[in-house]
């Protein structure tokens, strides 16, 4: 029941991508090495998109328009003022969801940077044994 942020949901993105690679790389496992460096290209960007939500929801980082893409329009009627009054929408800044006292983000900067580690270490020793 917890509705993701604009950032949350761009965080998903990434995986998406990465899985594409890997299916493809049973198709055409002739160039394992190439999609090996673009998960490594697609996972440091997804670190780098969690470290940045992560400090939105520190407080380090002010939010962007990232956080606020619904209402980048122009409402021109109070009933359309008061329609987006009514929706509930999710800020970035607000951790609605923990795991051991840490965040969906979090883990997921985690993830990302141990799978960017071990990508690129699978890269630079792919055809030494």
């Amino acid at each position: 029941g917890h509705q993701p942020c604009n950032l949350c949901l761009l965080e998903r993105i990434p995986y998406f991508c990465g899985l594409i690679l890997v299916l493809l790389n049973f198709k055409f496992s002739q160039f394992k090495k190439i999609f090996t460096f673009l998960l490594i290209i697609i996972f440091f960007v997804a670190t780098l998109l969690s470290l940045y939500h992560l400090g939105i929801e520190q407080d380090l980082i002010q939010e962007s328009l990232v956080c606020d893409l619904q209402s980048g329009y122009t409402i021109l009627s109070k009933e359309e003022i008061l329609k987006q009054l009514q929706q509930k929408s999710v800020n970035c800044k607000d951790v609605t969801f923990k795991i051991f006292g840490l965040s969906l983000t979090t883990f997921n900067m985690l993830i990302s940077f141990l799978l960017t580690v071990f990508l690129t270490k699978m890269y630079f020793e792919y055809g030494k044994d």
